[in-house]
């Protein structure tokens, strides 16, 4: 083959510069050195020769190569290729494509059929497609021949872009990356946290809106890069605090720990008009209260602030070894030089029962510019990250997309108590229709990156889950008996007979009394909620109750027998897959939720503080809006599918949402059923035109968390703490949309 390149590397270079831009090459393979490593392939892929030239070979119709960069930071994007063919028929041939999301749509580069054949190169000196700040450029070569001797060659692949060298970006600064680049003109009218504000005002301030810390309508793009640490200073007296809601009289008039941040000193990096922290989860602090959740954030050019760059950062307060979650943002003023402003905080709503507040101040910092590790990796994960998650519509948008919905029912339990939810959801037809995330005062202003808790949802979508992926790798595992994988129940008898699956289904026949939720609401739980040791909380889950009932009997509600749960799991994978394996990280986590896109702060849960790090199985995960959906739609919409594999028992997960008549669960309540972790409530008579039992699986948290797995492919959801568990209104107009007959 003779190499035919339509421009050369300077030539696109100089056809492609403009002022204060400098170009790059991203990619130029010729496949000279015969190694065609980098590329993934399908079918008969080779280095092929032909005369001194190399080329990638495609030998049959199932044959494809595919090679993936990130063009993250560059503009003017410009991709040329060559293909050739060779014995070809009618209707065979050879194409060459782009896709700049991933692989999700591809545009055609060139087609060679039937007639264009012989070998010859034909090029494509700009492929028409917007190469410009993409996570995931994919380049593929494929052979739609129909035999296996028709043959396809890819070769000469240029991918060039320009990088902003000081003054060449819109907004006239020195930020080189365009990601989800702003277009306004930053001429933004701000009368809360100005820049003199930020800059000299004083602490504590007062509780603003929170639209004070939203991205503005008219902002433009940042002109500034952040990347290092920011340190706050003063976080032990700063600030101000006002209790709104104190069940256990944790604070008094006086100063406290709890009224006051944690320390703060993290990594952050800037990616476009996006900045997110390099940890995160709840991050274990010193402080003896509270500890860190960061979410990402926008950055953004204001004309009032002088050059500098505006940032807002999402944040959570968690209790430490518990699951409420008072979310917060900050803001401040930075240029990449290190200068910086005070920095204002404020919280003002949470997912949590018994402990609300208002938190609020500004606090003095410092921002260490940095050389990130493996920063470019770090920022393509990101971009991979945000461009995967669900397609989102606010949840007024129902009645436009299937008329005659009543929105209202979908937005909160009910009429008097929109004030203490978080936020509610439905997903439905691939779309996550999705509520305000209300506060005491305005929105919140970074709905996609609010953090809200498990509690005993995930008693499901941890523990019952986990146990389904065991028995889909395990057929068995389920019926394993607790004392053989436990050794602190193995002492007094009461879990030789005990299985797996009578801990998920609350019946393990060991209890104190039977009357409902009594024994959880007992004092003396604070033994397994408040102890921060495995050996503590696995002692008290084993040794508390003596037997009462055969097991599978009776159902008596413990978190304490799903603690013993996942300890039970942990132990049979470690077992199965070595000392290192744990049942989140392994079976959760890399099995399940990494492939269906759900978050880094979705991939953690609470764990003990000792060197075991026990994963608690039945409360502690923690969620972006995203998260649950698409984990509940993974569960209940995909059964348990990705890409088309099972990846859970389908016994187990039909049962789990009544879809088994010979595996029901047990009977914690009349017209409830509760079977693997999920609970069940026939609403029967509620639905109009269907006929018989209805029962409508659902997951169920503290104070008032509800995810409903709904029989027509549908999900609903909402996060509240007013110990409010209403959600029949909203699968009745879910059942307008779609029948929920079953």
């Amino acid at each position: 083959m003779k190499i035919m390149r339509h421009l050369t590397i300077a030539a696109l270079l100089s056809a492609c510069a403009a002022p204060g831009l400098s170009a790059a090459t991203l990619l130029d393979e010729d496949f000279q050195d015969g190694n065609i490593a980098g590329w993934s392939t399908t079918g008969t892929v080779y280095s092929n020769a032909y005369y001194g030239n190399y080329s990638i070979g495609l030998r049959g119709g199932t044959a494809s190569a595919t090679y993936t960069l990130s063009t993250s930071g560059y503009v003017n994007v410009n991709i040329s290729l060559d293909i050739s063919a060779h014995s070809l028929e009618y209707g065979e041939s050879c194409i060459a494509e782009v896709s700049n999301n991933g692989g999700s749509s591809w545009v055609n580069a060139i087609t060679l059929s039937n007639g264009q054949d012989n070998s010859a190169l034909y090029s494509v000196s700009s492929v028409a497609i917007d190469a410009d700040n993409k996570a995931q450029l994919m380049i593929r070569y494929r052979n739609g021949g129909n035999d296996y001797y028709d043959y396809c060659y890819g070769d000469n692949i240029l991918v060039t872009g320009e990088v902003d060298s000081g003054g060449g970006s819109s907004s006239g600064g020195s930020n080189d990356d365009y990601y989800d680049e702003l277009s306004g003109s930053g001429n933004v009218s701000r009368s809360l946290l100005t820049y003199n504000t930020l800059m000299n005002g004083s602490d504590p301030g007062s509780r603003v809106n929170l639209s004070a810390y939203a991205l503005p309508q008219n902002a433009a793009h940042p002109q500034n890069a952040f990347a290092g640490t920011l340190t706050l200073t003063g976080e032990a007296t700063g600030g101000s605090f006002s209790e709104v809601k104190d069940t256990y009289n944790y604070t008094g008039s006086g100063d406290n720990t709890r009224k006051h941040l944690p320390e703060f000193s993290f990594q952050f990096i800037q990616t476009g008009s996006h900045i997110f922290p390099l940890q995160r989860g709840s991050i274990p602090s010193a402080h003896p209260n509270w500890e860190y959740v960061l979410t990402p954030g926008r950055v953004w050019q204001e004309n009032s602030d002088n050059g500098y760059s505006r940032a807002a950062i999402p944040f959570a307060l968690q209790q430490r070894n518990a699951n409420c979650m008072h979310n917060g943002v900050m803001t401040f003023l930075f240029k990449e030089d290190g200068s910086t402003s005070k920095v204002a905080y404020q919280i003002s709503s949470e997912t949590c029962l018994y402990f609300k507040a208002d938190w609020w101040g500004l606090l003095s910092a410092s921002y260490t510019p940095e050389t990130i590790a493996n920063q470019s990796q770090l920022i393509q994960d990101y971009q991979a990250e945000i461009a995967d998650r669900m397609p989102t519509k606010p949840l007024s948008a129902l009645s436009t997309d299937y008329p005659g919905t009543d929105p209202s029912a979908f937005e909160a339990p009910n009429s008097t108590d929109a004030s203490h939810v978080s936020t509610a959801g439905f997903i439905y037809g691939g779309v996550h229709y999705r509520g305000d995330c209300v506060t005491r005062y305005g929105n919140y202003p970074y709905c996609d990156s609010m953090v809200v808790p498990s509690y005993s949802s995930a008693k499901s979508f941890f523990a019952g889950v986990a146990m389904m992926r065991l028995e889909k790798l395990y057929p068995g595992v389920r019926n394993t008996a607790v004392a053989s994988h436990v050794p602190a129940c193995n002492s007094n008898g009461n879990w030789s007979d005990v299985t797996l699956d009578n801990l998920l289904d609350m019946a393990t026949g060991n209890y104190g009394n039977a009357t409902y939720m009594e024994d959880e609401g007992a004092s003396h739980t604070d033994n397994l909620f408040l102890t921060d040791s495995h050996s503590s909380k696995i002692s008290y889950s084993c040794s508390q109750y003596t037997r009462k009932a055969t097991p599978g009997s009776q159902w008596v509600y413990h978190t304490s027998d799903t603690y013993i749960a996942g300890t039970h799991m942990n132990d049979y994978l470690q077992d199965q897959q070595g000392s290192s394996a744990d049942i989140f990280d392994d079976a959760i986590v890399a099995d399940l939720w990494e492939p269906i896109g759900v978050s880094p702060t979705g991939q953690y849960t609470r764990r003990t503080y000792d060197s075991v790090a026990q994963p608690f199985a039945g409360w502690g995960l923690m969620w972006l809006p995203d998260d649950v959906a698409k984990i509940a739609s993974f569960v209940g919409i995909d059964d348990g599918e990705i890409n088309g594999q099972p990846m859970l028992d389908s016994n187990q997960l039909g049962a789990a949402l009544q879809r088994n008549s010979s595996d029901t669960g047990t009977v914690p309540l009349a017209d409830y059923r509760y079977n693997n972790g999920f609970w069940a409530h026939n609403v029967s008579g509620n639905l109009s035109g269907c006929s018989g039992d209805q029962w409508i699986p659902f997951l169920s948290g503290y104070g008032g968390i509800t995810v409903v797995l709904l029989p027509n492919d549908s999900v609903y959801y909402y996060f509240s703490d007013n110990d409010t568990y209403y959600w029949l209104e909203a699968v009745q107009e879910a059942h307008q949309i779609q029948s929920a007959c079953q």
